[in-house]
Order: structure tokens, then sequence, then C-alpha cells
């Protein structure tokens, strides 16, 4: 099909063009961008006046709830979700049952995703076997089948000497590796050491259990010469490490979630699990650490941290609560929230959902996170300036739970594209959902 998006301002941070433009589709790729040659004919125009056009969203953590977890989330309902929040492209964690550690088990995901021509999948393979932390996963083999990188997900590697071989063995191959960094003994506790914590009587988890995990990380990094991506960083001591890390040259990147980069400890209130999140929600100072590093490419990208939990897991005593929080169809209106809220400059915070985390995820997204001519025709139009409630009922993902409900956002999809063809409309477009 060929689609012609008309008067739209168009944002496109990988080439950095910024203004008003037509964008041309055919093919299932971008066109033209700018002036369209005079014999073409579109099949579908797409008026959008007083929208963004922007490529799609890469989301770097999104957990699908498949295989293993049906009852929180499924395939189908959270990549309906993704490309309703303008999600084209997604990393799921390989903490699904069984774990993403068999060839064949990725194969069978990637194939289901494709099936249902929706948001591209990029699976994450387990770094150590069960993620038991014990045996190497076949890192070659998982790579064949699709995997773009290894990790553990929540699960910490206790055993240094393995961490060591997995990093060396993940360097003379090129691989990724993925990791959350946090002390296992350390981060026991259910919310962010501090005095909101010692008030409520929850245990805590201190900044130490970060930021021993990052020294740790970082010794071994410059040992074996492994890349290595952090995922979501945490507090203002964790930016630090990173910037010094950088600084000295080590190949390392990272992301934060929206929920850490716009809510504080604070937003736990009387004890509200849907603030239960891992990591946990820090101070203030940590926030403003967090987003401060984001706008200056300290922090790489923002990810939704996705991760559908369904009812009987939340209704519990917070302490006693599952963590996580469905994100896929808010990480577009935060991030446009962040940029408004905090004066960050638009074409970072589309940057950060877009380009930069399509470069993380590495070859197997070239040209992706683009909508430069001959890049695959993955975007999305958003309504800036709609305001809409977050509605738990309303929300596509089998997740209902979020710290944003009831929140009112500004930013809305009105389409997704991807490969050209239309996975997502909004239904009344021109209108703010009540």
């Amino acid at each position: 099909m060929n689609i012609l998006i008309n008067n739209g301002r168009v944002i496109d941070p990988a080439s950095g063009f910024d203004g008003t433009a037509t964008v041309a589709i055919a093919n299932g790729k971008i066109q033209a961008l700018g002036e369209v040659s005079a014999g073409f004919q579109a099949d579908r125009q797409i008026d959008a006046t007083g929208c963004l056009v922007l490529p799609g969203l890469v989301d770097l953590c999104a957990r699908l709830r498949e295989p293993g977890y049906e009852h929180e989330g499924m395939l189908e309902s959270e990549m309906g979700a993704a490309v309703a929040g303008g999600v084209t492209s997604l990393v799921c964690p390989p903490d699904t049952d069984p774990v993403l550690d068999e060839p064949g088990l990725v194969e069978m995901l990637k194939f289901r995703a494709e099936k249902l021509q929706r948001a591209r999948l990029f699976p994450q393979g387990a770094l150590t076997r069960g993620l038991q932390g014990e045996v190497l996963t076949e890192m070659a083999e998982l790579s064949e089948a699709g995997c773009i990188g290894f990790g553990q997900a929540e699960v910490p590697l206790t055993n240094t000497q393995v961490l060591q071989r997995a990093l060396q063995y993940a360097s003379t191959f090129g691989h990724t590796v993925w990791l959350r960094p946090q002390d296992r003994d350390l981060g026991k506790g259910v919310a962010a050491s501090g005095a909101l914590a010692t008030r409520l009587g929850l245990s805590g988890v201190p900044v130490a259990a970060e930021t021993i995990a990052l020294f740790t990380i970082f010794e071994l990094m410059k040992s074996s010469g492994a890349r290595v991506h952090l995922c979501r960083l945490s507090s203002a001591a964790g930016v630090q490490l990173v910037r010094e890390a950088k600084a000295a040259g080590l190949p390392v990147t990272c992301d934060v979630s929206i929920n850490s980069l716009l809510l504080s400890d604070t937003d736990i209130g009387y004890f509200d699990s849907r603030a239960r999140l891992t990591p946990p929600l820090r101070q203030q100072r940590d926030r403003e650490a967090l987003s401060a590093a984001l706008a200056d490419g300290t922090i790489d990208a923002l990810v939704s941290d996705h991760t559908p939990v369904e009812a009987d897991a939340k209704t519990l005593p917070f302490a006693e609560s599952e963590a996580g929080a469905t994100g896929l169809e808010l990480l577009l209106p935060l991030a446009l929230q962040w940029s408004r809220q905090d004066g960050v400059e638009l074409r970072r915070a589309v940057e950060v959902i877009t380009a930069a985390p399509a470069r993380l995820i590495g070859p197997a997204a070239a040209r992706l996170g683009s909508l430069g001519v001959g890049a695959a025709a993955d975007l999305v139009v958003a309504q800036p300036d709609a305001e809409w409630q977050v509605l738990p009922g309303a929300l596509r993902s089998q997740g209902k739970h979020t710290p944003f409900a009831g929140h009112a956002l500004q930013g809305r999809v009105r389409a997704t594209l991807v490969g050209g063809q239309l996975v997502h409309e909004a239904a009344a477009p021109a209108a703010a959902a009540a």
C-alpha cells in the first residue's frame, strides 16, 4: 500500500530533521521525506495537521508474559498494547517460563510474534541456563535463533567467576551482555532505603545495592573488553559511576524506566502496591539526577519496563505484592511529559525512545528508529496536545496496574504503521479520551 502522511511536524532524531513535511511510503519503506515525486500514487492519505510524525517507538524492556505467564499477559494482548502506544519494536527479557535459554523457544516466540503482524520482537537470551547463574548458555546458537543480547533479567549473578567467564565469552564473539546492576543480598528489600521506607516499616534497598554491582561489572569489563548494557539505572550515585565509566572509554550503555524518571518514593503514598516496582522508586534527588543524565546522554534510552501483573498479585499488602507495572501504552505520553516538565528539548525526548534504543539493539535493528529514505516504514502519528486520563480498564494490556492510574496525560497515538502497514488507528483521533 502506498501511503502519504501530510501536514505533520516530522521529527527524525537519527537525521536531525525537524519540520513540517510530507512522508511518502511505498513497498513497506520510506520513499520520500519532504518532496514527493509527481508520479507517486497514494492508496491512502493521512492528514497529520497538528500532529507529530515520529519513527516508531523502540522499547528495550517489555515483558509479554509468553511463554508461561499467560494469566498475566499474552502475546496478542501485549502486542496490541504496544502498537496502540506507538511501539513498533520491542525487546523482551528472557525470564519467561520456560526461560529463553534454548534456540527452539526463541524461534517459536519470534514465529508467533511475526504471525500477529504487529510490533517487531527482539528476544533477549538467557545468559545462564534457567537463569540459575551456574552454566553459560550456548550464546552462538541463541544468537542465530534471533537473540540480540544476553542477560539475567531480574536474577543477579552471585558467582563473580561465572560473570567473568560470561563477559569473556561475549566479548570474544561480539555479543552484548544486558545486566541490571543489583547486589543479590542488599537488594532483597521492597522499597528504597530512606526516611519513607523507615516510616512505613518497609524493608529497604540501599543505593549500595546498585553501586557495588556497578563496580564489579566495570572491573570485569576492563579485563574482558565486553560490551555491557545496564538496565534500569535508579540512583544518582549509579549515574555518576556510569558517567565516569563512559569517560574512561568503557563500552557501556544504559537505560532508565519511565517510572524512575518521573516518580519518587513518595509516590508509594499509603502502601500503594501499584508503586511496588523493581528497581524501587528512589528519592527526588535521584529522580533529578536520572532526568539530567538522560537529557545529556549519560543515560542512552528510556524504557517502559512493561510488566503485566494480574489483579490477585497486586491486591495484597505492599511488601507481599508482585513488583511490576504496565507501561507500553504510556511510554510516548510520559516521554512528552518529561520534555515539558523538565525543560528537555523535544527532539531529545523523541530520540531516547526511537533512534537511541534502535542503535543499542544492534545490526538486527538497522534502519529502525529512523525516517530516512529507504528505512523501514515504522512510524507513529501522535497528537501531542490530546489530553486523556489513564483509566486501567481502558488499557489494552492484560496488566491494568500502573502508578500513573488516574493521571491526566497529554499525547495520544492516532496511527501506528509497521513495515508500511497500518496496524493501529484511533477510533476518534481528534477527541480526547474521557
